[in-house]
Parts: C-alpha cells; sequence; structure tokens
C-alpha cells in the first residue's frame, strides 16, 4: 500500500472519529452548556487525559514505535514478539500504582489543574468525583497505545485508528441516555459522561485484542514479582525507557502549558474552560485528519529508514509529509481565519449554548487557527527525530517554546482574555515547527527536493481566492439567525465547504500544479 493510501485511510478513519466527537460535544453542549459543572467535567476529563499523554500516545509511543521497528527491522518478529512481553509487564506494573495514586489524589490533582473552580463548591468536589470514576480510563489508552504502535508498526493502520470511535459512542450515549436517566434517579446528570469515558476506554482496547491474537503478537504479562525484575532488565525495555526520560520531560512540557492555560482560563469568566475545549474539538479535525495520520504513518516508516540506513529515503519521507501539510494544512488554517462563525454557529448554537457562547468560542478557534500550520507540522517534524532516536532536540525546543508561550499569555490574556491563551498556543506552535525544521536541515537529515518555491506560492495563491469566498459567504449569511432550521443551516455550511474547496483545488489546477505527485509508493 502507498504511504498516500496508508494516510488516506488513517485519516478518513479519524474523520469518523472526529465527526461522532462533534456529535458527543454538540449533544454536551445542547444538554449541559457551558457552566460550572461543564467545566468540572472538562477539568476531570483533562487528568486522565493528560497523564494518558504522557504515558500512551506521547512519551510512551515516541520512544516505543522506534524501538520496535528497529528491533523487528533488525532481529525479527521473535525478538520483537519477546521485548513486547516484557514492555507490556512493567506498563502493567507501573500503571496499577499510577491508578491507586491517581484515585486516592484526586483532591489534589483537580486543585492543581483549576484551583479557581473553589469558587463554586459544587463544581470541585464534581471534579473531584468524576477525576476518580475517570481514572482508570489511562490505563485502558495506555495498553491501547502499546497495542497501536505493535500494529502500526505491522502496517495495520486501520483498527488503531478506528477506535477513537467507540469512545464518542460511549459518550454519546451517556449524554443520550445516560443524563436523563441520572436525572430521573436524582442523580446529577454531568456524571453519567464520567462512566461514558471509562466504557469507552474499555471498549477501545477490547477491539484491538482479537488484531493482536491473529498476528501473534498479544502481549504476555506476567504479575510475579520476578517477572517484573527480568522485564525491566530486558536490553528493548532499558532502551525505551531510556528514550522515554526526554520524551517525558517534553511531553510534560506541553502538559504543563496545558495545566497553566486551564488554571489561567479557570479564574476567567464562567465558561472559559469550556469555550476553549469547545474550539479545541474543532480544532482536531485538521490537526488529527492530517497531522496525526501522518504522524501515525511516517514514524515506523522514518525508523524503519533510519534503521536501514537509507538516508536518501528517510529524506525524501519527510519532503513527502511536508509538502501535504503545506497543500492541506494552509486552506484549513484560512478557513478557521474567515470561518470561524459560521463553523461554530452551526455545529454547537442549539439548546443551551447562548450566541454568547458562540462569540466565546469564534474567538478561541481563531486564536488556534492562527497556528495551525505549526500544529500540524510538529507531527511531521517531530518524528524526525523520534525516528533517529534523537528525543532531547524536541525537549529542548519544547521548554523554550513552553516559556515564550507564557510570556505571550501575559501580553494576549488582559486584552483578548480565554482567546489570548488559544492564540499564544497557535504561535507557539509555528515557532516550535519551524525550530525542528532548522534543526533537521542543519543535520543534513533532510533535504528538500526542488520545486519548493513554485509549490508554495500556487498554495498561497489558491487559498487566497478561497478566502474571498469564505469572508463573503460569512458575512451574507445571518448564522445566527437559523435556530430551529438544522436542515437548512448544515446544508448551508455543507455548501459553502464544498464551495471553498471546489474554489481551492480548481486553482491550483490551473495554476499548474499536478496533485497525483502525492500519491507515491
Amino acid at each position: 500500500m502507498s504511504l498516500f493510501k496508508s494516510a488516506s485511510l488513517v485519516s478518513l478513519l479519524t474523520l469518523a472519529s472526529r465527526i461522532t466527537g462533534l456529535v458527543r460535544e454538540l449533544l454536551m453542549a445542547s444538554t449541559f452548556g457551558a457552566s460550572a459543572l461543564t467545566d468540572a467535567f472538562n477539568v476531570a476529563f483533562r487528568i486522565p487525559n493528560l497523564l494518558r499523554r504522557l504515558f500512551a500516545e506521547g512519551a510512551f509511543s515516541q520512544a516505543f514505535v522506534p524501538v520496535l521497528a528497529g528491533v523487528r527491522e533488525k532481529e525479527g518478529d521473535a525478538a520483537t514478539r519477546q521485548m513486547v512481553d516484557q514492555i507490556a509487564t512493567v506498563l502493567a506494573w507501573a500503571l496499577t500504582a499510577t491508578c491507586v495514586l491517581g484515585v486516592a489524589g484526586a483532591p489534589v490533582l483537580v486543585w492543581a489543574m483549576a484551583s479557581g473552580l473553589k469558587q463554586s463548591p459544587d463544581g470541585f468536589e464534581a471534579a473531584v468525583f468524576m477525576t476518580r470514576w475517570m481514572f482508570p480510563y489511562i490505563a485502558f489508552m495506555s495498553f491501547v497505545a502499546l497495542s497501536a504502535g505493535i500494529l502500526n508498526t505491522w502496517k495495520r493502520f486501520a483498527v488503531p485508528a478506528a477506535t477513537p470511535v467507540l469512545l464518542n459512542v460511549a459518550m454519546i450515549t451517556a449524554a443520550y441516555w445516560g443524563a436523563p436517566w441520572f436525572k430521573s434517579l436524582g442523580i446529577q446528570p454531568i456524571y453519567a459522561m464520567a462512566g461514558g469515558v471509562l466504557l469507552g476506554g474499555a471498549l477501545q482496547l477490547g477491539v484491538q485484542i482479537p488484531v493482536l491474537l491473529r498476528l501473534g503478537m498479544m502481549p504476555r504479562i506476567r504479575l510475579r514479582w520476578s517477572s517484573l525484575k527480568t522485564a525491566w532488565n530486558h536490553p528493548g525495555t532499558r532502551r525505551v525507557t531510556t528514550l522515554m526520560l526526554p520524551a517525558l520531560l517534553g511531553v510534560s512540557v506541553a502538559q504543563i502549558s496545558l495545566l497553566i492555560n486551564t488554571q489561567i482560563a479557570s479564574h476567567l469568566a464562567t465558561g472559559s474552560v469550556s469555550w476553549l475545549t469547545y474550539a479545541d474539538r474543532l480544532m482536531e479535525f485538521p490537526t488529527a485528519m492530517l497531522g496525526v495520520a501522518l504522524g501515525v504513518v511516517l514514524l515506523p516508516q522514518l525508523a524503519a529508514a533510519k534503521a536501514a540506513e537509507d538516508a536518501q529515503r528517510y529524506s525524501n519521507l519527510l519532503d513527502w509529509g511536508l509538502r501535504l501539510v503545506v497543500l492541506l494544512a494552509v486552506p484549513c488554517a484560512v478557513a478557521l481565519l474567515t470561518f470561524a462563525k459560521p463553523l461554530v454557529a452551526v455545529l454547537y448554537h442549539y439548546g443551551a449554548f447562548t450566541a454568547a457562547d458562540v462569540q466565546q468560542t469564534t474567538g478561541a478557534l481563531m486564536g488556534y487557527g492562527a497556528g495551525l500550520i505549526g500544529l500540524i507540522a510538529i507531527k511531521v517534524l517531530a518524528p524526525g527525530f523520534y525516528a533517529r532516536q534523537d528525543i532531547r532536540t524536541p525537549v529542548k525546543i519544547a521548554v523554550v517554546v513552553l516559556l515564550l508561550t507564557q510570556l505571550m499569555n501575559l501580553l494576549f490574556v488582559p486584552y483578548l482574555a480565554h482567546a489570548g491563551l488559544a492564540l499564544a498556543i497557535g504561535i507557539g506552535a509555528m515557532v516550535n515547527a519551524l525550530w525542528l525544521l532548522i534543526g533537521l536541515l542543519r543535520r543534513g537529515a533532510y533535504t528538500p527536493t526542488p520545486g519548493w518555491a513554485r509549490f508554495a506560492l500556487q498554495v498561497v495563491a489558491a487559498s487566497a481566492l478561497m478566502s474571498v469566498f469564505l469572508m463573503w459567504s460569512a458575512a451574507h449569511f445571518n448564522w445566527l439567525g437559523f435556530e430551529g432550521q438544522l436542515l437548512q443551516r448544515v446544508g448551508l455550511l455543507a455548501l459553502c465547504v464544498v464551495g471553498a474547496a471546489l474554489v481551492y483545488f480548481l486553482s491550483l489546477t490551473v495554476a499548474g500544479l499536478k496533485l497525483r505527485q502525492f500519491v507515491r509508493k
């Protein structure tokens, strides 16, 4: 299968995940609105998500996948299977301890994440309660990440890309049926969402097990103390844990930034945490469909090319990924900056979600949109370092960018409130991506192929034409005036999006860009 087809498959499945995720957010917005209790749920959900990004698709995946691909390339499947068993054993012990400590220390974690919730005692207590219920989610998702790393290395991309849909389905069920049922029982309805998260984590792990069994790669976990010592001393485990330490710091930097931003938002107007969360969910469409899809496909391929010492293939893989980023991320960023309000209004303006909430979420979305290209490019550039088992360089860059982001918060938040937090993240991502790119160029790891200047000019010109169409569409229709007309507003949004895509790709074709060049083996 070509890289383009693999990335397209992951992207399509990720699109299904994001669509169901959007339905989930729409249901939550219309059912619960933006209140102290929704802030409490979002804070509680962020705590296991923060650790998930540390243990699962963050530091663990960054260290595990390159080592796994390298061992398979050099030593074969038998040695790879043994390494997976040992790493799974260590992971199981670490997660058990983490979950016990997390449940016991939930009040401290909630206070550290959002002390501003103390202004609403009910909100703080609700956040603590939901954190305790959702904390085991981190254990499910860490083993999902282990399974996904194995399956992606074996080029089985479909199941790992599709599993997030199950979390969304579980949370949709919780919002649609669980919340009313809890209310009828006299239980706070928002608590149903915590149950949905836990169920979703279990379902995501469950669907990966049959595929691992068919591949003969189902991890065998040993729970004896002597087995833990043996697993810890395995060379593969030592290599992964050695790489995890700087990766953990790197991912921690991003999560510290999120922690600080959540802390700041919790002290702003009520609903600020929720407005940022709703905007972030929309940002996940382009970042996940393109950035995550490319990262998933490229990392094992880059690691294999590096293990085989094929420098030309390594550079060509990066070049192909970056060209796709420019081709698709630039028009997406333009769309978010010029068409944010219609997107937010059509997708969220229902039930308890007011016109004021639309306006506030729009500001946050535009802030994120300013850095969309950087957010997606990082997903291609960082694996360029991880595949070389160089995690320290991205970490150093991330630390400096964290400091820069917080300085920008001091400048932006007094004037833009929560939208200033989003803008600081966006600009920080652009700086991060540019720094990573310079690092790869200076090392000689990446050599751009000819034709970049002409390609960039074609993309910018086509995006400019598209922006004119989107600005006209945003101003010409009263997007807040379609209450009670769901089909009309969704249909009009679809027409505008399709029209913008046609303007963009037709302009590229007229400019002489051949899109077939991106479909390669």
